[in-house]
């Protein structure tokens, strides 16, 4: 345990008292610190930017193995798995990696580069091994929702090369990651996000392969690690630990979004800064701050299989995440709409004999999607249909091409916002997007605000935004066809011009355009989803 007061604790877990203790005095601050995992060295990373590499034994310093090349906190130190490599990352957002290197008869920590590889804070920072290879991967993760490879074996002395910079995300903040255990063919990597998501990504393609609801206690997870299998119980179960803002859990593996698979409590009221967990997997540990305390938690593992047993079976527990559950209006009209998509897929004007069938098309899941009141964007619609999609690929080496209705049901409430859209998300969009008014609020042109839609993000063409424009702001589909088809452009923008007021507030996109039901007076985000109450229109409309 280490200390802003510059204290360090070695301490015997489960006797209760301290093997051995140094303090720093010039180097105050502890804010890290990690063991290799041999348990050959201990590294600590301070507020002022020094990284020390010390015996686990002794607590004495390995040679030369005090480092400063950040003036800024480190934030995160980690190994690779055969120690030959040491990465730290710190509040500037620059990773800092040492190399272990012979020098005669003795092993010596060295200095290899750095790069400032983020433009916003690093999340996490983690090392992992090529596939059928035993060489060292090192994998950043940052706020600004890119996620970034190193080539290690290419950098040499002061230049630390980059291998690939990816961003994985286009709203969600990624807030942690780790390498998932191999219960499948594919090997994947494990982001949690800020949007209560648990991702997992292939490590090869960096494809979304699987999106779940995470765990939903408050605020979403922080931090979290693999348990070790457990010697007492079924080799084959596996388990995730992980702590959100004041709150450490314990969740089953696989993943698939079932919420009576995960169990957390509070251990820290003031808010829990790490975690680590025992050799075998037994016991949790929380390191608060604040408080001044840190906590070992004992896992009882049969516990939580009982309390996932008693949550139910199959779609059981994902009836319970529909609002109404299964005798619900939404329940009932997920069922309308999917026969209807069946329809819809075999030609709704055709008069042949109808082939009954439980599955639609996947081109089908965008409109039923759309008509509950979920509204994803092009990316993340992507991501769902490539979920079904390769879902099988490992095993049978052939595509999906269709989904029943409780697979659907199942991606539906693994996908959609874990709490709704809310009026505080819309307002926070104006305030970046917008101009106050002589009242203060948030106010877009017309103009600006066509011309953001058709040049940033998932940009649309003009004869889409009069589309989409003729059906959301309810015009005949005669006068919207002949206006929208007559000279295209010129006319297109003569329509909107014509239907749109020259000054947008979030009120009037929420209630004359969008057709969102809004209150009059100010609520906080939690009391007033959107998306809920949308979706009833969206019931009525189709």
């Amino acid at each position: 345990m280490g200390s802003r007061s510059g204290i360090l604790k070695a301490w015997d877990y489960e006797r209760k008292v301290t093997v051995c203790s140094k303090i720093f005095h010039t180097d105050k601050q502890i804010h890290c610190i990690t063991y290799d995992p041999q348990g050959f060295y201990l590294a600590v990373g301070f507020v002022s930017g020094v990284v020390k590499v010390l015996d686990p034994c002794t607590l004495e310093e390995e040679g030369e193995g005090s480092f400063r090349y950040s003036r800024d906190c480190i934030t995160h130190l980690a190994f690779s798995h055969d120690s030959s490599y040491l990465a730290a990352a710190d509040s500037g957002k620059a990773v800092v990696v040492f190399q272990l290197c012979k020098e005669g008869n003795q092993y010596v920590w060295q200095y290899l580069g750095k790069h400032c590889s983020h433009y916003k804070p690093i999340q996490d920072l983690l090392f992992g091994v090529y596939l059928d290879s035993t060489k060292p991967r090192l994998l950043s993760l940052g706020m600004d929702r890119r996620l970034v490879e190193y080539d290690l074996q290419n950098s040499r002395k002061d230049e630390l090369l980059i291998l690939s910079s990816e961003r994985i995300e286009q709203s969600a903040i990624p807030m942690c990651m780790a390498w998932y255990p191999p219960l499948t063919t594919e090997h994947f990597l494990l982001i949690a996000s800020d949007l209560y998501k648990l991702k997992l990504l292939n490590v090869t393609t960096r494809m979304c392969r699987k999106t779940v609801l995470g765990p939903t206690y408050g605020s979403p997870v922080k931090k979290m690690l693999m348990l070790p299998p457990s010697k007492d119980g079924n080799p084959n179960s596996h388990y995730m630990a992980y702590i959100t803002q004041d709150k450490v859990g314990v969740l089953i593996l696989p993943l698939d979004g079932n919420p009576h698979k995960s169990s957390a409590q509070i251990c820290h009221s003031s808010g829990v800064s790490h975690l680590a967990c025992s050799h075998d997997g037994r016991y949790i540990f929380t390191a608060g701050g604040g408080d001044r305390t840190v906590f070992s938690w004992e896992i009882s593992r049969p516990a939580l299989d009982a309390a996932a047993a008693l949550g139910g079976k199959d779609l059981i527990p994902f009836y319970t995440l529909l609002e109404g559950g299964r005798d619900g209006e939404l329940f009932e009209a997920i069922k309308d709409l999917f026969y209807y998509c069946q329809l819809h897929s075999q030609g709704i004007d055709s008069m042949e004999t109808r082939q009954v069938s439980s599955r639609i098309p996947l081109s089908e899941v965008p409109y039923l999607i759309r008509a509950l009141g979920f509204y994803p964007t092009e990316q993340e619609l992507e991501d769902m249909q490539n979920e079904v999609k390769f879902s099988r690929y490992a095993e049978t080496g052939k595509y999906v091409s269709d989904i029943d209705l409780e697979e659907f049901i199942r991606l539906y409430v693994n996908h959609r916002p874990a709490f709704g859209i809310s009026k505080q998300e819309l307002y926070k969009a104006f305030q970046v997007l917008g101009v106050p008014d002589e009242d203060g609020k948030p106010v877009i042109t017309r103009e600006e605000l066509l011309e953001l839609l058709q040049a940033r993000g998932e940009h649309m063409t003009e004869e889409e935004l009069a589309e989409c424009f003729v059906t959301l702001l309810g015009f005949s589909v005669e006068e919207g066809h002949s206006e929208v088809q007559t000279s295209e452009c010129k006319d297109s923008e003569l329509l909107l011009e014509s239907k749109l007021p020259p000054n947008i507030t979030m009120d009037t996109f929420a209630t004359d355009i969008l057709r969102f039901p809004m209150s009059t007076h100010e609520l906080p985000a939690e009391q007033e989803p959107l998306s809920s109450r949308a979706s009833k229109v969206s019931f009525e409309t189709v």
